[in-house]
């Protein structure tokens, strides 16, 4: 039903064509300019090709006509390329048949003098100069004329309201099978349903058009034309194929506009309006992957570009900067227009020379943020810098493995202290151990990496590799005189040997660590030595020793801050609590664990928080222990630190032993032999948990005692049984705050024997593939079993399901 205003507005409104589509979202959007043009008189929508600047600006005639006593008048300055035809096409387009060809600007001002009209300028950028020329004369002229202008640029004259158009909104990235709410995906929708009557939104297809419309920018026309397309390919294999989207994405509307026919036209129209020196900034700066600063743009174009990246803006091929997580002010290119360009780079044999000068900017960078994130102050400002650059720092150490075996091991060199305050050096390790592989034996970059690769194995309960690591840096070092990085290399050598029980070895190595850092005034280096030394002491029964040793660390420590204090003071906690001096063992992890949370440190986070559990447990605080256990297991699990979390996993066994909960005690310590078993590593003697707090025998056999040795038997059977990421999540569940969960779960009833089964698999750590091969099934039907046991359930992720089997039993 067309009510009232709407038939008004619709008689107002010339030279507009009908709407053959629904215009989806932006509701806000038109309400925004359409106030805009109630408070200005000229308000130029700019935004991208493609963005659907003229669609709104038909949306926004017809919402504001009412308020023109005189309607609402297109004109369509598409295809005038004659800047002095810019006046009659407009005088055409209001039904002014004759204007004189000098001063046509002011005769048309004048002539529009006595209406009350809004005219619509749309698509002015190649015009862009005799456009703005025009609205200025009417601005000063009809003074009852309104504009709207939609241009990929500003006019830039007095007077002008801008309204920049931002893309249509996208789905939470978290939550990608929920595309509530999106704009995008609503558009992708009500077009693929006109191509493909059959198209639904569904679970299935839900994510991935989610994914897709996030690839393509959140912009109609290539959503548009991505639609269309779904019938011949369906959703999947669009996504599957979008890295070729101005091939794919070429088959529009045949009676638009050739540059609305196709994403690459929609594109290269706009690449076009730019001078030689724009098109050669725009095509350096598509080489950074995501947000880039001014100095990075001028890094990789040149000097002197800057000038040319603030008309990219004005030209909406950049969006305008904002500010990152370190402060500074990024700009960014959509992903479409970032391969168009990419694409002229190696059309035009541009790619390796630009990717060269962005790894040059880029390890200038890292290695300027790392020293600041090492140094006593500015840690958290360069760790954010960092952030902020991880996208370029990805593309680039990918790229250098490639190109540049020099860049390669000094980026990844320099990028490992900040991958393990943000908890991400076990998962680089892959990517560290290949650049290693590019440097030259011995080089500074060569010792550095292998540095990082001892500590990553010493993290992942690895100490054989840890010593080789360590041990290879150490005799490629040699005698070259004071080293920070010996001296750090031999402290996690000693470490890693006390694991062993090379005890005479292991304070050898200390030792001399002690005497380089002291030689290299470094004051860190020494504590961390010392700390270790003292874990040495402990190891023989040398209190005094210990005592004297962690005294001498705690001072050089007073006042220090930042990732290397915190990992010392880790170690020095180890060795307090060791020789029972609990109260300076609680002042030293609790400034560490405040530095921790301060600056983001999750590896520093969940070494301290074990530490914390074990003073906790000490002063029979277990409410807080079961806080801190809590925190520290999800904290490994982020990190994926192994070493951590089978730490964690005893010292949860510890916690129910004693809050009585025997039958879990003796689960988990089953499930933390077992799990040591399988990479031959012995917890007793690990350096962070010195081998006095491992004394659980006793614990163990009050345990077996309470439980009886069929109940007992049982519990540890169902520990025996456990793979690590069920005995961390078995752990969470013990930890969990409030009543514990029943016996029972109802979510279990609605489930056949066979998908109780899946859930068990799933538990155990299976994969799908793994667990099609034990029940002899495709991984396509494991996949659709667990689609419906996740439907059946409510629980989406395979660590929902985990919990659901744990608290059923079923594990």
């Amino acid at each position: 039903m067309v009510t009232a205003v709407e038939r008004s507005a619709a008689g107002s409104l010339h030279g507009f064509p009908a709407a053959l589509t629904s215009f989806v979202g932006r509701a806000a959007v038109v309400a925004e300019v359409a106030g805009q043009l109630a408070q200005y008189r000229l308000v130029t929508v700019t935004g991208p090709g493609g963005a659907g600047k003229t669609r709104l600006a038909g949306e926004v005639a017809k919402q504001v006509a009412g308020r023109f006593a005189d309607g609402v008048w297109l004109a369509e300055l598409a295809a005038v390329r004659d800047p002095a035809q810019v006046a009659a096409a407009v005088a055409a387009a209001v039904g002014i048949r004759e204007l004189p060809s000098v001063a046509a600007a002011d005769a048309l001002a004048e002539a529009l003098a006595r209406r009350q009209m809004l005219l619509v300028l749309d698509n002015c950028e190649q015009v862009i100069g005799a456009a703005a020329e025009l609205c200025g004369r009417l601005l000063l002229g009809a003074d009852d004329v309104r504009v709207l202008a939609t241009s990929r640029e500003p006019l830039r004259i007095a007077g002008e309201a801008r309204y920049r158009l931002a893309p249509l909104t996208l789905p939470d990235p978290d939550n990608p099978a929920d595309p509530d709410g999106s704009e995008a995906v609503a558009l992708f929708a009500d077009r693929a349903r006109r191509a493909d009557a059959s198209f639904a939104l569904d679970a299935g297809t839900a994510p991935v058009v989610a994914r897709l419309v996030a690839r393509l920018d959140g912009m109609p026309l290539a959503i548009e034309l991505a639609a269309a397309r779904v019938e011949a390919l369906g959703a999947a294999q669009l996504l599957d194929r979008i890295d070729d989207r101005f091939t794919l994405l070429e088959a529009g509307d045949r009676l638009a506009a050739v540059r609305q026919r196709s994403l690459a036209a929609t594109v290269e129209w706009s690449y076009r309006l730019l001078d030689e020196q724009d098109r050669r900034v725009f095509r350096a700066v598509s080489v950074f992957p995501g947000p880039f600063t001014l100095e990075g743009a001028e890094a990789v174009a040149g000097a002197g570009s800057g000038a040319a990246v603030l008309h990219l803006v004005d030209c909406s091929l950049l969006v305008p900067p904002r500010a990152g997580p370190d402060g500074r002010y990024r700009y960014v290119m959509l992903e479409t227009l970032r391969a168009y360009g990419a694409g002229l780079l190696a059309e035009g044999g541009e790619g390796d020379a630009v990717a060269a000068e962005l790894a040059g900017y880029a390890l200038r960078v890292a290695e300027d943020a790392t020293a600041r994130l090492t140094a006593d102050a500015g840690e958290v400002a360069a760790a954010r810098w960092l952030d902020a650059e991880d996208a370029t720092m990805h593309q680039v150490l990918e790229w250098a493995m490639e190109h540049d075996a020099a860049v390669a091991p000094r980026l990844a060199a320099a990028l490992a202290w900040w991958w393990q305050v943000r908890g991400r050096l076990a998962s680089q390790v892959p990517r560290l151990r290949e650049a290693v592989d590019r440097a030259a034996a011995g080089s500074d970059a060569w010792c550095a990496g292998h540095a990082w690769l001892g500590q990553a194995s010493l993290d992942s309960a690895d100490p054989a590799g840890a010593l080789r690591h360590f041990t290879a840096v150490r005799d490629a070092i040699g005698d070259r005189g004071p080293s920070p990085l010996l001296a750090r290399c031999l402290s996690g050598r000693s470490a890693t040997l006390l694991t062993t029980g090379r005890i005479a070895e292991a304070a050898g190595d200390a030792r001399r660590s002690v005497a380089l850092a002291r030689q290299g005034d470094s004051p860190l280096a020494e504590a961390q030595a010392l700390a270790v030394l003292g874990l040495a002491a402990c190891v023989v029964g040398d209190r005094t020793g210990a005592v004297q040793l962690a005294g001498r660390a705690e001072q050089i420590m007073a006042g220090r801050d930042g990732p290397a204090a915190r990992a010392c003071s880790h170690i020095l906690t180890t060795v307090l609590i060791e020789v029972d001096e609990p109260a300076a063992a609680q002042r030293v992890c609790a400034a560490g664990l405040a530095g921790a949370r301060d600056a983001g440190d999750l590896w520093s986070l969940g070494n301290l928080l074990e530490k914390m559990v074990v003073l906790d447990l000490g002063s029979d605080l277990y409410e807080d222990a079961a806080a801190h256990l809590r925190e520290g297991l999800q904290t490994a699990l982020r990190i994926g630190s192994r070493a951590r979390l089978l730490d964690d996993l005893d010292c949860c066994g510890y916690l129910c032993a004693m809050t009585g909960r025997y039958a879990e005690a003796a689960t988990v310590w089953a499930a933390v032999v077992v799990l040591q078993g399988r990479d031959g590593f012995s917890v007793p003697s690990h350096p962070d948990m010195p081998e006095g707090w491992f004394q659980r025998q006793e614990p163990l056999r009050e345990a077996r005692r309470a439980l009886g040795p069929d109940r007992a038997r049982a519990a540890e059977e169902r520990g025996q049984a456990m793979s690590l990421a069920t005995a961390a999540e078995y752990a969470l569940m013990l930890t969990a705050p409030g009543p514990q969960p029943p016996a029972a779960t109802p979510g279990l009833e609605g489930l056949s024997p066979r998908e109780r089964e899946l859930v068990t698999l799933v538990a155990q750590g299976r994969t799908d593939a793994q667990i099609a091969s034990q029940l002899y099934i495709s991984v396509r039907t494991v996949s659709s079993h667990l689609d419906r046991i996740r439907d059946k359930t409510g629980c989406r992720r395979r660590a929902d399901l985990t919990r659901l089997a744990l608290s059923a039993g079923l594990v």
